[in-house]
């Protein structure tokens, strides 16, 4: 499909979805567009692309809506992960005619309109505060409080102080100290997520003195995990072997990393030039995350660490939303603190956006990773898929682009007379079923404010968590776990190879706004992120990083031309 093929649908497309939003559709609201079979792209299907020697990678070929309860996807390779790819947060399904009109004027990065348990009520930058409201036409079971009420607060004893004074109902992201204290007094519930995030110190090895690949082992024999863990991580937390957790099948294939070499370090930085040693800035963000349990912490060890064979590190704070947009770009010239909490279980959710679809933060594609990576991507579990994940490993450890640091646990903590709250290991708290007795909402503060509320061009957990309580995918992430299971489908169904998935949706499913749920609205959803060329591909920032997980983008130079 060209670009002025594409161009000319996306304009006759919006045309319609804006008169059907200005018109009011019988039994529905007045966003409604009525359903009609389709498939995207219309034309043809999408070209499917392909590795140095001609295999088949991954991506979506094309989506289908044969009817108004149907959704088939046709994808260029096997894709043994795809139905947990249907339960990514970022997937959730918009209204196709609101998408339309809040894409158009900007709305849809505050004013979200799900098919979810709980709504939004109000959200107030100077409060701090954001409030959902139980959705009363809920398909499924209804949310059990009227009101839940996020704030935000960075600090984490801050955070403590407000829940000891009884002023909250719970806290996110307990800072290590205070873990103890709230586990032994049974005025309180402390609950645990699995370690299952990476923290880790990266580097962008185009950028000097990391161009060097000796620089980068030096950096990479000189830190000790277990000291970081033992000093800065909550309970339940371990140093880091690998990038993945070993917990996650083929996530620890191959060697483990570098033990603690400090004199072979100094001897690599003088081979690369660097016999006096050499001053380099680190950047770590302002605020902790559940993948980066005490940033300063962290960075401040690693200052100490990195000092014993000659580097010396300037410590360099940025804002939370500031350092992600220079990480993603490649533009932070020196050391950087960050990490990675799963989307769903497996390696190829760890690896493929930092290695395949948006390499830019470690510099670039580098082929002896991303080559194994990409077949491992559309192998199903096998002897095979095990030795891919050996060869990606192995090639990460030889490139040395980052230093995995920990796997951190993190914890929340709710009054004890809380009532449903569960910890996700993901992160992704069902707050549907969290009920305060006596009371008619629950309040809950987070570390941040989200940066919006359209999660398909959000990537953090702390926004994902919002928008899993507001928005519904096609399959999701169960309450209080991380298994993927039916939501706004019935089933999804492959075929024998996994290049086709069928997926019956669900009936008498409406949006917060009151239009009616069909496979349209699937089709139009993912289309958005799909194609660089739609009127409706506007986010936040416009990168859409999660939608690589599913395909490359069509029209990718008007993505570029931004």
């Amino acid at each position: 499909m060209n670009r002025t093929s594409t161009q000319l649908l996306a304009t006759l497309l919006a045309g319609a979805l804006f008169v059907a939003g200005c018109t009011q559709q019988q039994g529905g609201a007045a966003s409604e567009v009525p359903f009609a079979a389709g498939s995207f792209p219309v034309e043809a299907s999408a070209e499917c692309a392909v590795d140095e020697a001609g295999n088949p990678k991954i991506g979506l070929e094309r989506i289908e809506a044969p009817e108004e309860h149907k959704v088939i996807f046709r994808l260029c390779a096997p894709d043994p992960t795809f139905l947990e790819k249907l339960a990514v947060v970022s997937f959730g399904v918009n209204d196709s005619g609101y998408l339309s009109a809040a894409t158009a004027d900007g709305s849809i990065l505050r004013s979200p309109n799900g098919t979810g348990p709980l709504a939004l009520d109000a959200w107030s930058s100077e409060l701090q505060t954001l409030t959902m409201r139980a959705f009363d036409g809920y398909w499924g079971t209804k949310a059990v409080s009227d009101q839940i009420i996020f704030q935000w607060q960075g600090d984490a004893a801050a955070r403590s102080v407000l829940l000891r004074a009884g002023t909250v109902d719970g806290i996110d992201n307990v800072v290590a100290g205070d873990i103890p204290g709230f586990s032994e007094d049974p005025n309180y519930l402390v609950l645990t997520r699995d370690p299952i995030a990476i923290n880790y110190l990266g580097v962008n090895g185009t950028i000097a003195p990391f161009d060097d690949v000796r620089v980068r082992q030096a950096v990479a024999m000189s830190i000790s995990s277990q000291r970081l863990v033992e000093n800065f991580y909550p309970a339940g937390s371990v140093p880091a072997t690998h990038f993945v957790p070993c917990v996650i099948r083929y996530g620890c294939e191959g060697s483990d990393w570098y033990e603690v070499d400090r004199p072979k370090a100094r001897a690599l930085l003088a081979e690369a030039g660097y016999p006096d040693g050499l001053t380099v800035p680190l950047h770590y963000r302002s605020t902790a995350s559940l993948n980066t349990p005490d940033p300063l912490g962290i960075a401040t060890d690693i200052q100490a660490q990195l000092a014993e064979v000659g580097i010396t590190v300037v410590l360099t704070e940025l804002e939370s939303t500031t350092f992600s947009a220079l990480a993603n770009a490649g533009e932070l010239d020196g050391f950087f603190v960050s990490g990675w909490i799963a989307d769903f279980l497996d390696p190829v959710n760890y690896y493929y956006r930092y290695f395949v679809t948006s390499p830019e933060r470690f510099g670039g594609r580098v082929d002896a990773i991303a080559a194994p990576l990409e077949q491992a991507a559309i192998t199903e579990n096998s002897p095979k898929r095990a030795a891919l994940f050996t060869e990606v490993n192995e090639a990460m450890r030889e490139a040395a682009l980052f230093t995995p640091l920990g796997h951190g646990s993190s914890a929340l903590a709710w009054s004890a007379a809380v009532t449903g709250a569960k910890a996700s290991p993901l992160g992704f708290e069902d707050f549907a079923r969290v009920a305060v007795p006596g009371k008619n909402s629950a309040t809950f503060v987070t570390i941040e404010e989200p940066p919006s509320l359209y999660c398909a061009d959000e990537v953090t957990p702390n926004t994902l968590r919002y928008c899993y309580n507001i928005f519904e995918t096609l399959y999701k992430v169960e309450s209080g776990g991380s298994a993927s299971v039916p939501s706004l489908a019935e089933t999804c169904v492959p075929s024998e190879g996994l290049t086709v998935w069928t997926c019956e949706l669900r009936k008498n499913v409406v949006f917060h706004n009151g239009a009616r749920f069909d496979a349209g609205d699937v089709r139009d959803s993912y289309a958005a992120q799909w194609d660089c060329a739609l009127p409706t591909h506007v986010g936040r920032t416009g990168a859409f990083d999660n939608w690589g997980f599913i395909s490359d983008f069509l029209n990718p130079e008007a993505c570029e031309s931004e």
